[in-house]
């Protein structure tokens, strides 16, 4: 059964950083591709970042270029959002999904696998 655990969300200033967390288990972490998403009240579900499974370069939305940093650690099954310059706009509930052996597309519909969600509330 294949599982993706989000974790690391919470409340903070604008301003302030947070770190995501997205444990996975029951696949074969190597060969997915790892995405976050977003989606804030009454809007639809958006790319934020995504890495392929080959290791080549991240893609991020414009967005949250420069402030928000997608890593993986494959020893511990686990993809990472390391957030920074928060503001009250990245306000959302965020989201880790996994694509087999994907190129780290934008669209939502590619991915196989989705966590249930971590929110995230930036405060003006």
């Amino acid at each position: 059964q294949v599982q993706l655990e989000e974790s690391g969300g919470g409340l903070v200033p604008a301003g302030g950083s947070l770190r995501l967390s997205c444990a996975t288990s029951g696949l074969t972490f190597n060969i997915y591709a790892m995405g976050w998403f977003r989606q804030a009240p009454g809007k639809e579900r958006e790319f934020v970042a995504a890495l392929p499974w080959s290791g080549g370069t991240a893609d991020y939305a414009d967005s949250v270029k420069g402030r928000f940093t997608i890593s993986r650690d494959k020893a511990k099954n686990t993809v990472f959002l390391q957030m920074s310059g928060l503001k009250p706009e990245d306000t959302a509930v965020y989201y880790c999904a996994a694509d087999w052996v994907g190129g780290g597309t934008r669209r939502p519909n590619d991915y196989d696998y989705w966590g249930q969600g971590t929110q995230v509330t930036v405060s003006s």
